[in-house]
């Protein structure tokens, strides 16, 4: 593979790489419009005596001087204004002023970004990024290739495909990791990393398979599936997993569907494992009751139609003596309502929400299989949805959402 070709305004220099440990330096970035507000959040998280010298900002750059990250002086570069700077970055539409600011930090040797004309700055701002404790930063005098390098390096890291992975320990302990609706690629970046690390791997029915299939040979895979009305692995069992397992100095990750604590027993598991004395990291997830009907085209909620939505599980009817949810509030509320597991149930649920007082005519969507392949929308009502499910042969999973928002977007999304 031939070596790349550099920026014609930066062919035949090379750029001697460096890390600035910038916390409590004095730093100053002349200019306040889209390329500062690109570049400040990364100088802010440096913890960088921040100075921004623009007679006007973004918004979205005002707001980090409003809450106090940056000192902004609303005003233009004057001479002396990198006096006692360590680092300058220059970001303004005006060649003449960026010309000053180089000029000044030459005279000053203060190293100094620019972003109109790298061959005229003493300092090149790389293309970065972040994995863990690493920051992967790529210089090439095309910012162009520079990110694609970074991309390719810092996503091969996340997903565990580069070998370097492999070489990286982490201790003994659990992490409840929320695997998202069932797309693979909606899990968080955290989530994926923390089980590219795992020695073992307790998994749901509904975490997205995908996943699994990209672990090394080595990962031991315990299966929790909880079907409905069929085989299962009981919640002692699962939880006496986790801690036999992190007791033998493993670091196991407790992979589930959506978020490990929406309906998803991750309190149970966390208790279970402080209760032993075992460390837990808890990573979020997407939850399946907004991604599926979102990606079914339906928004939970909408300006000017609801300002509210919210979400039952319907593990068990509202007849059934273990119902602790007030359906009668609930039907009394009029916003939207996404059901969870609740398809077999969805009948009486109907019912309940009719016989308390919401219209019958109230559209609902059920969003079987959502965010995957299989993915499939039924429409119906509320006094049509338990034949509508029965006809169509709907199987869990499916989310149920219930109101106005179910059309809201309909024309639009079938475009």
């Amino acid at each position: 593979m031939s070596a790349p070709t550099p920026h014609p305004s930066t062919e035949g220099l090379t750029p001697y790489p460096v890390g600035l440990l910038l916390a409590g330096r004095r730093v100053v970035v002349v200019g306040g419009g889209q390329v500062a507000q690109r570049r400040l959040p990364a100088l802010i998280a440096s913890g960088a005596d921040l100075h921004l010298i623009s007679p006007a900002t973004t918004p979205a750059v005002q707001a980090m001087a409003d809450a106090g990250e940056l000192t902004w002086h609303a005003r233009p570069y004057a001479d002396g204004d990198l006096a006692g700077a360590w680092y300058a970055l220059v970001a303004t539409d005006d060649p003449a002023v960026n010309t000053a600011v180089s000029a000044e930090a030459e005279r000053e040797r203060v190293f100094c970004s620019r972003s109109d004309d790298a061959s005229a700055a003493s300092a090149w701002t790389p293309a970065s990024g972040r994995d863990g404790g690493a920051t992967v930063a790529v210089l090439t005098g095309d910012p162009r290739h520079s990110a694609a390098l970074r991309d390719a390096v810092v996503g091969g890291l996340r997903d565990g495909s580069l070998a370097a992975r492999s070489y990286r320990t982490r201790g003994a302990g659990v992490a409840l990791v929320g695997g998202g609706p069932g797309d693979p690629d909606l899990i968080t970046v955290r989530g994926r990393r923390l089980l590219a690390d795992a020695d073992v791997v307790v998994a749901d029915r509904l975490a997205p398979r995908e996943l699994l299939a990209e672990l090394p040979e080595h990962v031991e895979v315990i299966d929790a599936a909880k079907i409905p009305y069929g085989r299962q692995m009981t919640q002692e069992a699962i939880n006496q997993a986790l801690i036999d397992h992190a007791k033998a100095g493993k670091f196991v990750v407790r992979l589930k569907g959506g978020d490990p604590y929406v309906f998803g027993r991750g309190g149970e598991e966390l208790l279970a494992c402080a209760e032993a004395g075992i460390p837990v990291t808890v990573v979020p997830g997407i939850s399946s009751s907004i991604s599926v009907p979102e990606s079914a085209g339906i928004p939970v909620t909408h300006r000017g139609l609801t300002q509210e939505f919210t979400v039952v599980s319907g593990h068990v009817g509202p007849d059934d003596p273990r119902s602790v949810t007030n359906w009668t509030a609930v039907a009394g509320m009029s916003g939207t309502l996404v059901l969870l597991m609740a398809v077999d149930k969805i009948g009486a649920i109907a019912a309940k929400l009719v016989e308390h007082g919401r219209p019958a005519d109230t559209p609902v969507a059920i969003v079987q299989e959502g965010t995957t392949a299989a993915q499939r929308r039924v429409d119906a009502t509320l006094a049509t949805v338990a034949a509508v499910v029965e006809a169509e042969g709907v199987k869990p999973p499916a989310v149920i959402v219930v109101g106005d928002v179910v059309n809201v977007l309909a024309a639009a999304f079938q475009r």
